[in-house]
């Protein structure tokens, strides 16, 4: 087996003993394979032992890499995961499935917008601030459900919302990281009760340190990089 297959192997074996011991089904979290700073040939690495979805934080980069991996790939998904700037719009929608770091509704207006002009449907994530030193996220309830409302009310309609997405503060505190992650599913839970014509399931919670306390807490997706394509050497 080559590293990065090993690496892939241990991490889904670790993610099926975290949804055991939180009593969930096996397979009800997928794995998204955060390749950024790393090359094509690791994403094609990856994808021949079985990966098929992966995320980007930046637009520059991920366009010029998966422009390179679609053509040696099928079948495989990018979720934009950083901070999405207007600008990049264009080329996120082109390049991408899903946008899981929305933040605002002036960038769903310009998914859509983008989306429109290709006729091509986006999948999105809302992205909920919980944690007091991430930067990114809608930083209030207010705004986010208005976000919410905006695409219930048929607004949006190149743009699909499937869930919401966080990231926990950066601390060694496991109850600060849980309370971040249970904050994400009680307000999850409140929007899909309040707009039950949207398929607002997916629930993107979980990195390398936390993953295990957001599975326990009803995380859908947890999103691994360096345990998978290991360091990033720069030169």
């Amino acid at each position: 087996m080559s590293t990065i297959e090993e690496r892939l192997y241990n991490i889904k074996k670790q993610i099926n003993e975290a949804e055991k011991k939180a009593g969930r089904k096996e397979n009800s979290v997928k794995l998204l394979a955060v390749s950024k700073f790393h090359p094509a040939e690791a994403v094609i690495e990856a994808y021949n032992a079985g990966q098929l979805e992966f995320g980007e934080n930046r637009v520059q980069e991920a366009c010029s890499k998966f422009s390179e991996v679609y053509k040696n790939t099928t079948g495989v998904r990018l979720h934009i995961i950083g901070q999405l700037q207007t600008n990049k719009v264009k080329k996120a929608v082109e390049t991408a499935s899903m946008i899981e770091s929305v933040d605002r509704l002036s960038l769903i207006q310009e998914i859509e917008k983008q989306a429109a002009k290709l006729n091509k449907t986006i999948q999105i994530l809302f992205e909920f601030h919980t944690g007091e030193e991430s930067k990114s996220g809608y930083e209030s309830y207010e705004l986010l459900r208005e976000s919410v409302a905006y695409c219930a009310e048929g607004n949006a309609p190149h743009v699909e919302p499937k869930g919401f997405m966080t990231m926990a503060p950066f601390t060694e505190d496991k109850e600060k990281i849980r309370s971040s992650f249970v904050q994400m599913r009680e307000t999850a839970e409140k929007l899909q009760k309040e707009f039950p014509d949207l398929s607002l399931s997916e629930l993107s919670m979980g990195m390398s340190g936390d993953f295990e306390i957001a599975i326990q807490e009803g995380s859908t997706e947890v999103r691994i990089g360096t345990a998978i394509f290991g360091e990033r050497i720069y030169n």
